[in-house]
C-alpha cells in the first residue's frame, strides 16, 4: 500500500528528494520501485556502499566497529536474559484474578523491574559505545570524513529525505557513521518501518510470536530522539497480539509516558508544522489493555514538536 508519494503531497514536496535504503543491505541499489513511485529526481545516498567502501579502505574503522558490534551484542544477550523472567512476572500479575487493592502495587512493582532494566540496558550500551568512540574515533577517519562532505553536498540540493525500512540495526548504524540525521536537520523526514523507529527515542524490538525465542518485546538502542514521546509499532497488527489484553496492557505501561502507536500499513503519523496529526487507522495501546483511536485524541496534542537536531546514537 504505497503512501510516500501522498505524504510528499500533502505536505507540498515538489523537488528533488534524497533516500536511504541502507537497511536493504545488498539490495540497497535495488530502488526502482521507489523511484518510480516518487515521480521526481532522487539521490540514493547509498550509504551501506559507502560503508563497504571505507572498511575496504581503512580495515582499522572495520576492526573498530566489529569490536564494538560484538560488545553490544553481548550486553544485549545479558539483558534479554534478565528480561524474560521480568516480563513473565509481570504478564503473571497482569492476568492474575484477585484482590485489587493488594495486586496492583505488586503489578506496578513487576513494570517498573522491568523499566529498570530497559534503562540499564541502553545505560551500559551507552557507556560501551562513548569508549569505543572516544578511543576509534570513527567519525574522524578520512575515508568517513571524505563520504561526509559528498552526502553533505547532495543533501544541499534536495528538499526532503526519505528513509526506508529493512535492518533496523544496519539502517542505524548507517546513518549514525555518516551523521545524515544532523545533515539534514533542516529537511522534512517522510519515513515508515524501520525508518520511522530510527527516529523515536528508543528502538523497541517487538513480535509476539517469532519463529524462535520467548517473544519478549526489547529496548534495542537509543534512537536519534527526532520524535519524543512516542513510540512507532510498524506492522504492529501482524507482530503483535493486540487481541491480547494483558499483553497490550504491559506492554504501554512499561513504556509510558511514551504513546505506544499501532501502525497497520497505509497508516500515518505527521507533524504539520503546528501540531501532530495521525490517519484514523493509527491506534495507541491503552493500559487498560486495549486499543484507542489515536486522530483527535488528547494523548495527541500532548506529543511534543519534533527535535529539529538530532541527538547521538548508532
Amino acid at each position: 500500500r504505497p503512501t510516500v508519494g501522498a505524504a510528499m503531497r500533502a505536505f507540498k514536496i515538489r523537488g528533488p528528494v534524497a533516500t536511504v535504503t541502507a537497511g536493504w543491505e545488498e539490495r540497497e541499489d535495488e530502488d526502482e520501485e521507489l523511484v518510480a513511485h516518487l515521480g521526481r529526481d532522487t539521490w540514493n545516498l547509498r550509504l551501506q556502499a559507502r560503508s563497504e567502501e571505507v572498511f575496504e579502505r581503512d580495515p582499522q574503522v572495520l576492526k573498530g566497529l566489529r569490536r564494538r558490534h560484538d560488545r553490544l551484542r553481548e550486553q544485549q544477550n545479558l539483558y534479554r536474559l534478565q528480561l524474560d523472567h521480568a516480563l513473565s512476572a509481570a504478564r503473571d500479575l497482569l492476568g492474575r484474578k484477585g484482590d485489587r487493592e493488594l495486586l496492583e502495587p505488586a503489578r506496578s512493582f513487576a513494570i517498573d523491574a522491568v523499566r529498570r532494566l530497559d534503562d540499564e540496558n541502553l545505560n551500559r550500551k551507552r557507556a560501551i559505545k562513548a569508549t569505543f568512540d572516544a578511543t576509534w574515533r570513527f567519525q574522524e577517519h578520512p575515508e568517513v570524513v571524505r563520504h561526509h562532505q559528498e552526502l553533505a553536498e547532495i543533501v544541499q540540493q534536495v528538499q526532503a529525505i526519505v528513509i526506508t525500512g529493512g535492518h533496523v540495526g544496519v539502517l542505524l548504524n548507517r546513518l549514525w557513521l555518516f551523521g545524515v540525521p544532523a545533515m539534514t536537520s533542516h529537511l522534512p523526514i517522510v519515513a515508515w518501518s524501520a525508518g520511522a523507529m530510527c527516529l523515536s527515542e528508543r528502538l523497541i524490538l517487538f513480535h509476539d510470536s517469532p519463529p524462535q525465542g520467548a517473544g519478549n518485546a526489547e529496548v534495542f538502542e537509543e534512537g536519534f530522539g527526532l520524535c519524543r514521546d512516542v513510540v512507532p509499532l510498524p506492522h504492529a497488527h501482524r507482530r503483535l497480539r493486540l487481541e491480547d489484553a494483558t499483553r497490550v496492557s504491559l506492554f504501554s505501561r512499561r513504556f509510558a509516558p511514551s504513546i505506544c502507536v499501532a501502525m497497520p500499513d497505509g497508516s500515518r503519523l505527521a507533524w504539520t508544522g503546528e501540531r501532530w496529526s495521525a490517519s484514523r487507522d493509527a491506534r495507541r495501546l491503552t493500559p487498560e489493555g486495549g486499543l484507542r483511536a489515536l486522530a483527535g485524541s488528547p494523548a495527541i496534542a500532548r506529543l511534543p514538536a519534533p527535535l529539529e537536531t538530532s541527538r547521538e546514537a548508532g
